[in-house]
């Protein structure tokens, strides 16, 4: 009998997978426990066009996120901190000090996103990455400058 996977069934497969089991199987576990529906000519073609409509929303989310990036790219933020003798920071730049700068610009983006890969702990130039899409990273230059 052929069913197609709800969610994922270990040492079965994955959700929206067409798999094929025994009846029994089937019969008894997988369907009362709602984790398949049997692999019907509607259902198949339901399956499908629910996997059009992810993949374009999916497709359409990367570009969101390309657009995003060059918007970030072309920036330059400027992060004013107090520094001490040969400048260091008191502190350091967090990634909620970058999120606060891009806001400033028109830029709205969540405070994870930012990938600061070492601390930012003196003043001169950085680059910060910033994740937009599991495919899409921008690269954003970040000017650490001393306060007054």
């Amino acid at each position: 009998m052929q069913v197609i996977l709800k969610e994922d069934v270990q040492h079965l497969g994955k959700a929206g997978e067409i798999v094929k089991v025994a009846a029994g199987y089937a019969r008894n576990y997988l369907l009362p426990k709602s984790k398949a529906m049997k692999a019907s000519l509607g259902n198949v073609k339901e399956l499908d066009n629910q996997k059009q409509h992810i993949r374009n929303k999916l497709d359409k989310m990367k570009l969101s996120a390309e657009d995003l990036a060059k918007e970030i790219e072309a920036l330059s933020i400027t992060i004013t901190k107090t520094a001490g003798e040969q400048d260091k920071l008191f502190g350091s730049v967090t990634s909620m000090d970058i999120v606060e700068a891009l806001s400033n610009e028109g830029v709205n983006i969540e405070k994870k996103v930012v990938i600061i890969e070492e601390p930012i702990k003196s003043i001169g130039n950085f680059s910060v990455q910033i994740k937009l899409h599991r495919d899409v990273i921008a690269n954003l230059r970040v000017w650490v400058v001393r306060e007054g």
